[in-house]
């Protein structure tokens, strides 16, 4: 092949891989707001912080206390899928639902402060990487079986108040064994706190602030 078949089969090849991966920004509290590498934009549990700029593709909720279900700060379209826990759980059993690139499925979130039959959290499979999102949750009988699914991610609650404290979060980290343990929904009232981030003890600590963005 000539140098300019070459060059050409190279650029082709360039222009048909996707040029940037998922992304992940961190708002607060338990905010999230992802990017998929096709551009499409999911919210999870929208409430707190800043980056609420970009047009919604999907907003999933986990349950309906006024801190996770604030969906109006969202740019919405009429092509904008809004899942909540009673889309996704569903006569006792938790649904899976694939939304353009995204797969989610449903897992149990419960704890004495909130009803398994009103709650879920989410694992998503975005761009080839699996992200559990638990929502407001103590220990759950899923968890054991996570660890099989080989996650990339684990979000764990862990206010010591209305859901696990970092202790119990630990224990929960080291059961799901996923590649990357993240601390959020760390104080009531609050959109991140470190002392409490760093009580999640276990090697596979990743510690994302508030307002930051991180690639998948």
């Amino acid at each position: 092949m000539s140098m300019k078949g070459l060059f050409f089969v190279c650029m082709a090849a360039v222009a048909a891989s996707p040029v940037f991966g998922a992304s992940l920004l961190y708002q607060g509290h338990g905010s999230l707001m992802i990017e998929a590498a096709d551009g499409m934009v999911i919210y999870v549990d929208p409430y707190a912080g800043e980056g609420y700029d970009k047009q919604a593709d999907l907003i999933l909720v986990t349950h309906e206390h006024r801190d996770h279900n604030n969906i109006d700060l969202v740019k919405q379209t009429e092509k904008t899928v809004v899942l909540r826990s009673k889309n996704m759980l569903v006569d006792e059993k938790y649904q899976t639902k694939k939304v353009g690139s995204i797969q989610i499925e449903a897992v149990p979130a419960y704890n004495k402060n909130h009803k398994k039959e009103e709650c879920v959290g989410y694992i998503l499979t975005i761009d080839g990487k699996t992200l559990y999102l638990s929502g407001d949750t103590s220990t759950t009988d899923a968890m054991p079986g996570f660890k099989d699914r080989k996650l990339d991610y684990a979000f764990l609650c862990m206010d010591g108040k209305y859901n696990m404290g970092p202790e119990e979060a630990t224990e929960c980290a080291r059961m799901i064994g996923a590649k990357h343990s993240v601390p959020y929904h760390m104080a009531p009232g609050k959109l991140f706190d470190q002392e409490t981030a760093e009580k999640l003890k276990i090697d596979t600590l990743l510690i994302v602030p508030a307002g930051t963005k991180i690639d998948l």
